[in-house]
């Protein structure tokens, strides 16, 4: 069955889910759309609620990152089978995008001057809040979200690969078992083969 990943050419909230499937060893084609470029109008009318990501299986599509790198990684191991522990997991990567929300704000801000007051709150403010809470989650669970290895981490490694980009630093560089867990994820099979070998990203 044909699989296709619709994003741009750019980590964003696509690279966890091209983390999760080169992970599985799945074969999908990995689609992007330049960002300057965008919106190609021949093809956001073609996508459900005119956004990316767009994952394809066959006939069906997906959209919505969240959605799709859950359901990717249930065909993976990466999702555990007892309900509670779903939920546990669902909440690590709601209030990870609730860090990449304020990330946002930045990222589409067009005057030079609130932009960085934006940037300074940022990382002075929200990284310590969020990525303290992260840290203690991790270390508290054998440096995973869920005690092992799941889509919650892959989600983590995204998002921080991402800000790091926009900033310009490295966030995480003040936690450990993050630190940690970036590394991890960035060796696993299949990842380092992608790494190794993916265009540098710019913004």
């Amino acid at each position: 069955m044909a699989k296709k990943l619709h994003y741009f050419q750019l980590n964003g909230l696509a690279e966890s889910i091209r983390y999760i499937l080169h992970y599985a060893g799945e074969k999908f084609e990995d689609v992007r759309y330049e960002r300057s470029a965008w919106p190609i109008q021949s093809v956001k009318e073609t996508l459900p609620y005119g956004q990316l990501p767009l994952y394809e299986e066959g006939n069906k599509s997906l959209n919505q990152s969240l959605a799709i790198a859950r359901y990717v990684a249930s065909k993976t191991g990466l999702l555990p089978s007892d309900p509670w522990q779903q939920a546990v997991l669902d909440a690590a990567v709601f209030n990870i995008y609730d860090f990449w929300g304020k990330c946002l704000a930045y990222i589409k801000e067009t005057d030079a001057t609130k932009k960085m007051a934006i940037k300074k709150e940022i990382l002075e403010e929200h990284v310590p809040y969020y990525f303290s809470r992260f840290e203690k989650e991790l270390k508290m669970n054998n440096g995973y979200f869920g005690g092992k290895l799941t889509w919650a981490d892959f989600i983590l490694i995204g998002i921080i690969e991402t800000a790091n980009l926009f900033f310009d630093v490295t966030i995480e560089k003040n936690f450990p078992t993050i630190v940690a867990l970036v590394k991890t994820i960035q060796a696993l099979p299949g990842v380092k083969q992608y790494i190794s070998t993916r265009k540098p990203y710019t913004v």
